[in-house]
């Protein structure tokens, strides 16, 4: 059994709970409430706000602020939370904020990697294996799903969803949903290609992989959804009737049915709200 080894300037809450092999390093606060898991190490100068639970094998490097109160105007320093799982990294200066309602929680999954100043604004929910890199944003409300990347600099608007082994690259601005799949790219961001390489990167995970069946499937899809020139509308009806089903496929396509962002097009004037 390994023992928790807490630096003596760091500010530790007897209200917190510290689970077995817990690092805490100089100057850094663990404030009321906090649940820290087994073999975590917390460095330096990092902040804990009061009710965050962070999982076990987590990482948080120097400076980092996490559940740090909303920044909504509506929170009143209501109860809210911040739940963060397993195996997460948090690199230097990373912020992650409570939710704005009382018992909300902002959620990150597991096997997380965030970057230098990555931002995750409240009540947002975060999967796992999701890499963000340096400085990605994002604003309240947005929903990342499993085996995403955010390039560097990635800015994400309120509300956005952005679909599973989807990505989006540096310096965009996203102000509209990202299907599942795809990659997206620009200011603002629009639909550039299927999502080739980080399809094919995720599948050394056995939870992220994909049959050869059905990324073939996915390649055809694309070309009808996101390239045909039809309405979207249209084109979710021709895919399913041309080609197999398959649960990806189908999961791509209600994704598009469900958007209340829209979803944008590298073709202008094209847009999911426009033709559904």
């Amino acid at each position: 059994m390994s023992e928790t080894n807490i630096h003596p300037t760091a500010i530790i809450s007897p209200k917190s709970e510290l689970g077995e092999g817990v690092r805490i390093d100089p100057y850094t606060i663990v404030e009321d409430h906090v649940k820290i898991g087994a073999n975590t190490v917390i460095g330096p100068h990092v902040q804990i706000g009061k009710w965050t639970t962070i999982g076990d094998d987590c990482q948080v490097y120097f400076g980092a602020s996490i559940g740090n109160p909303s920044k909504d105007l509506k929170y009143k320093g209501e109860r809210s939370y911040v739940r963060i799982g397993n195996r997460n990294v948090l690199r230097e200066y990373v912020s992650i904020s409570r939710s704005t309602f009382e018992d909300g929680e902002t959620v990150v999954g597991d096997d997380n990697l965030f970057m230098n100043w990555v931002n995750i604004a409240h009540d947002c929910v975060i999967g796992s294996r999701v890499i963000m890199a340096n400085f990605a944003t994002l604003a309240g409300h947005v929903i990342i799903e499993d085996d995403v990347r955010l390039g560097a600099y990635a800015a994400l608007h309120q509300f956005v969803r952005v679909g599973k082994m989807a990505m989006a690259g540096g310096c965009s601005k996203i102000v509209q949903d990202v299907p599942p799949f795809i990659l997206s790219a620009g200011q603002p961001a629009r639909v550039r290609d299927l999502n080739r390489l980080g399809i094919r990167t995720s599948q050394i995970n056995p939870l992220s992989k994909l049959s050869p069946e059905t990324f073939a499937i996915l390649k055809k899809a694309y070309r009808i959804l996101f390239r045909s020139g039809i309405p979207l509308k249209h084109a979710v009806t021709r895919t399913r009737q041309e080609l197999p089903a398959d649960p990806e496929v189908e999961y791509l396509l209600q994704f598009i049915e469900a958007s209340k962002r829209g979803i944008g097009f590298s073709q202008p004037n094209r847009s999911v709200k426009s033709d559904m």
